[in-house]
């Protein structure tokens, strides 16, 4: 089980983090054997998973099993998209205690109305919360956290909203001072000079995460010259996943036999690597052995 205080730790001594989503304990082990710093639990892949919309569908125990599994499978951290918080701030308070108690190195919510809608959805409903209720949420959330290295994720959403720069930086000022630990701001513009503004313009301390999924053309460089700290990759593997098993799905109903399906997939050896199944059989052996000190094998 990871610890949190690794993910603090790589804040204060990387140049920039590199964050991957997951959807399930396998894509999480993947994004670590990969080297990635950090896994982030996302809302969108986790909901997508039960083949349901991204829109406050799931119950918070639906998403708490998908990120907890993934921090008792990974040893780098886990960041658990935790949407608007499910709930007013004693929600929020369980929340926090019972991702803290599960080895999840942070959790982050933000600052929409329930139920929220996916940020990068056409003419979707993005409408924010009060600023006074989001900051309720976050000081609830730092007051019921046990392990000072444990992250709160403030994720503003007034550039998603419409509510513009300023709004973005009053928010994240507020944010921060209630106690959130960084803040992520999000933007659906295919540039980046949004983020980039904000970032400029940011005058607290908290680093700065960005989700670079409708500015992908923007480099690691270019985000570190700007002084954001984390970057969060965060549906590209089930992206990946779906097309893949779309493809392969397609020829195997179309094929007369397994050997005329021409995608590339992983041997049944890459699986039990993921697994760890060459261990069992390691583990069997050192307790064959213990057994035969004890001489209840001759």
């Amino acid at each position: 089980m990871p610890t949190t205080k690794n993910l603090a730790e790589l804040l204060n001594s990387k140049p920039i983090v590199k964050v991957c989503g997951a959807f399930d304990a396998m894509s999480a082990k993947l994004v670590e054997f990969h080297g990635f710093d950090a896994v982030w639990a996302g809302s969108f892949a986790i909901s997508a998973t039960h083949a349901v919309p991204d829109a406050s569908i799931l119950t918070m125990t639906e998403f708490f099993d998908a990120a907890s599994n993934m921090a008792e499978t990974c040893k780098i951290p886990v960041i658990a998209d935790c949407d608007t918080g499910y709930g007013g701030p004693s929600n929020v308070s369980h929340m926090v205690r019972k991702y803290e108690n599960a080895g999840i190195a942070a959790v982050c919510i933000e600052d929409k109305t329930f139920p929220k809608q996916n940020s990068l959805l056409e003419n979707g409903q993005n409408d924010l919360i009060s600023e006074k209720e989001f900051v309720a949420k976050i000081i609830a959330a730092k007051e019921a956290k046990q392990n000072k290295d444990f992250m709160i994720i403030a994720r503003v959403e007034a550039l998603i909203s419409g509510a513009g720069m300023n709004e973005a930086l009053k928010r994240a000022t507020a944010y921060e001072k209630a106690g959130a630990d960084a803040i992520l701001i999000h933007s659906k513009k295919k540039t980046p000079e949004e983020v980039f503004e904000f970032a400029e313009s940011w005058k607290g301390n908290s680093p700065v995460i960005v989700i670079p999924t409708t500015y992908d053309s923007v480099s690691l460089d270019e985000l570190i010259s700007h002084k954001i700290k984390m970057v969060i990759h965060a549906n590209q593997t089930l992206r990946a996943a779906h097309a893949s098993m779309s493809r392969i799905l397609k020829q195997m109903i179309n094929s007369n036999s397994l050997s005329e399906v021409k995608e590339e997939i992983s041997s049944m050896e890459d699986i039990f690597h993921l697994q760890e199944m060459f261990n069992i059989q390691e583990k069997e052996k050192e307790i064959e052995n213990e057994l035969k000190k004890l001489g209840y094998i001759g």
